[in-house]
């Protein structure tokens, strides 16, 4: 496996891609736990400066089979980072770090 690929998840995260922003939480309708994971995820990256998205992981079968028992799900750079809590300073400090794989922050939360 390429090493730049190992440990990452682009490949099942629709819309992955160079224009993705840096934070990707995957969630659910109706969840009480993606409802404080948003509010985190929202928080840091607004402060951060950093764009974040919301993908629902029950909209894609191959989503919901592979995470549907650990939502909400966080992913840093297409990394699988936090599951079920997001923690606020994880978070930060992952995102202090460089952006791996041409991920670039600054977009706005889709």
């Amino acid at each position: 496996m390429d090493e730049q690929r190992e440990g990452r998840d682009d490949d099942l995260l629709p819309g992955a891609g160079a224009d993705r922003a840096r934070v990707t939480l995957l969630g659910r309708a109706g969840c009480h736990l993606c409802d404080e994971a948003r509010t985190v995820v929202a928080a840091v990256a607004d402060d951060l400066g950093v764009g974040w998205r919301e993908v629902d992981v029950d909209a894609d079968p191959r989503l919901r089979e592979r995470y549907s028992e650990q939502v909400p799900v966080t992913f840093v750079d297409g990394v699988q980072h936090d599951f079920w809590r997001v923690s606020e300073s994880r978070l930060r400090a992952a995102l202090a770090r460089p952006a791996r794989g041409g991920s670039r922050g600054g977009q706005e939360h889709v």
